[in-house]
């Protein structure tokens, strides 16, 4: 980059902005550095657990055959484009709102509220799931089958456990750190010596496994009809899912403004890896009917053929492990992104409220984790189909709240894309065509979703599909919300008030931000510009 670096100016405010700019939160700084924040990132996906509950309905669902590893690259592609998205966006406003505050900064408050509504809706769908997964597992585990199918008891185990991570994350972020290091370094491990001795089994036992086929390069190359690729790039996107935790939690990081988006980036090359590695050796293992016959849990069955009697428990309690890191994950982002609501004045302030002892939102994650159990319990009382269906709308939720971060990019950045030939891929190109991929897999999903046959559950409501009911319900009723919230509170008129802005008007938050940026300095725009004018 020619020429001098300046720091950015400070930004002229009006008494309006002043009241709706968020309020010093009280997170514990620096509590978090960078390789925790990587484990955070990839363990917030529960590698083991998307990989069991999802490969065989990629088989099933989207008839791609022999092409899942394809599917694990074409998916990393947008994500690998989002989380670079993340990593410029946090670079300007390290919020632990993330893409609530960021939207809201360059598309506008509206679009931010309903955004923001829309993660903590994906955050507290999955927490379900996590529960039902970590009840069964838990019985599975100590042999217990029979309670393993007790609705009652799984159910039971699973709001219970809740509980206690609800409590492990309220106590403070370093705890949920270290416990993180056990966890996943636990279950990526057990996730590489399956996918070894899957592969050497299939290349050197005689006589080779039941169904197994040595890999081809084809497997690897995305050569289908553009409806399986979209319906698998969907199911896809909830195994990648969750590596934004990473940026979440960048008010306690290190170097916030730095070390969260790079360990996002990090993140997705550590899955990809796992994804591309363990999805080649399960399919070559028994073959992709098999992964299809058992889409409800490939890893299982799987385990005793290939780790031999008694070292399968391992892959139940990597599942089990998986979940529970993934719960803990899941609380973190929820919480936050609610405390940064709150603290932008788009909620009500209770959300606000950081214990002081423990410099976490204790009161956020009460709220978040009794929603959770209420959701939870909600849906297993009222049925089996329901929870299974509103997992296969979690792809929708997360289409939308990370594709939107591509077209945010351009946007706030909108005075320097064309700046040189870096900005105009970094800052323009890419993050677009992330938001482009991620917008044509909603607009695919939808349309897919709204067949009943394609639902999880096979049921029909009102002759159309319940994930794209509850999908499309779940964005809808953050419009609602939104409209709702900003008629009925006066505490959140001057967040509604706020208007578009530009990197331009960021205060620094640390040394020559433009330099590590690789944009050319804002001052001469804002030079140029009258005093007080939006941007």
């Amino acid at each position: 980059m020619e020429g001098a670096v300046v720091p950015l100016p400070e930004p002229r405010t009006t008494g309006q902005e002043e009241a709706a700019a968020p309020e010093a939160k009280g997170l514990k700084t620096n509590a978090v550095g960078m390789l925790s924040s990587v484990v955070i990132g990839i363990a917030s996906t529960a590698p083991a657990y998307s990989l069991a509950v999802t490969l065989g309905l990629i088989v099933v669902v989207t008839g791609v055959g022999l092409k899942s590893p394809a599917i694990m690259l074409v998916s990393f592609i947008p994500m690998i484009l989002i989380a670079s998205s993340y990593y410029y966006l946090n670079r300007a406003d390290p919020d632990c709102g993330t893409t609530f505050s960021w939207v809201t900064r360059a598309i506008g408050p509206r679009t931010g509220w309903v955004t923001g509504w829309v993660m903590v809706a994906a955050d507290i769908i999955v927490m379900a799931s996590l529960a039902q997964i970590t009840g069964i597992y838990f019985f599975l585990l100590i042999g217990s089958h029979g309670l393993a199918n007790s609705l009652f008891w799984v159910t039971a185990v699973g709001v219970a456990f809740l509980v206690i991570m609800c409590a492990i994350t309220a106590v403070g972020i370093e705890v949920s750190a270290r416990l993180q290091w056990f966890l996943l370094g636990f279950e990526y491990l057990m996730l590489v010596i399956f996918s070894v001795v899957a592969l050497t089994k299939v290349y050197t036992s005689s006589p080779a496994p039941a169904g197994s086929i040595h890999p081809a390069v084809s497997w690897f190359v995305p050569n289908m009809n553009l409806g399986a690729l979209a319906g698998g790039v969907l199911l896809a996107l909830f195994i990648y899912w969750g590596w934004d935790t990473a940026v979440s939690v960048n008010e306690e990081t290190e170097r916030k403004s730095i070390v969260p988006g790079i360990a996002a980036i990090l993140s997705t090359l550590g899955l990809v890896f796992i994804y591309v590695l363990a999805t080649t050796a399960a399919q070559a293992f028994h073959g992709p009917a098999f992964l299809g016959n058992n889409s409800a849990d490939v890893l299982s069955p799987l385990g005793n053929a290939v780790l031999g009697s008694g070292l399968d428990k391992l892959l139940i309690a990597v599942v089990l492990t998986s979940a529970t890191a993934s719960t803990l994950t899941t609380i973190l982002p929820g919480a936050r992104t609610t405390l940064s609501m709150a603290s932008h004045r788009a909620i009500p302030s209770v959300w606000a409220k950081v214990n002081p002892r423990f410099q976490t939102p204790v009161w956020g994650t009460i709220i978040y984790g009794a929603l959770s159990i209420i959701w939870y319990v909600g849906l297993t009382l009222l049925s089996q189909n329901v929870l299974a269906d509103s997992i296969a709308a979690l792809g929708i939720t997360i289409a939308f709240y990370y594709g939107i971060n591509g077209f945010a990019v351009p946007l706030f950045y909108r005075h320097h894309v064309l700046e040189n030939w870096k900005t105009f891929f970094l800052l323009g190109v890419f993050p677009l065509v992330g938001g482009l991929m991620l917008l044509w897999v909603l607009a695919a999903s939808f349309d897919s979703l709204w067949y009943p046959i394609n639902s999880a559950s096979g049921t029909s409501w009102f002759g159309v599909g319940p994930p794209f009911i509850l999908g499309a319900g779940f964005i809808l009723s953050g419009v609602v919300g939104m409209i709702l919230y900003g008629l009925l509170s006066k505490r959140a008129r001057p967040f509604f008030a706020r208007k578009m802005e530009t990197v331009d008007a960021m205060v620094p938050w640390e040394d020559n931000p433009d330099e590590q940026l690789g944009v050319q300095p804002a001052v001469q725009v804002a030079q140029n510009r009258r005093p007080g004018k939006a941007a």
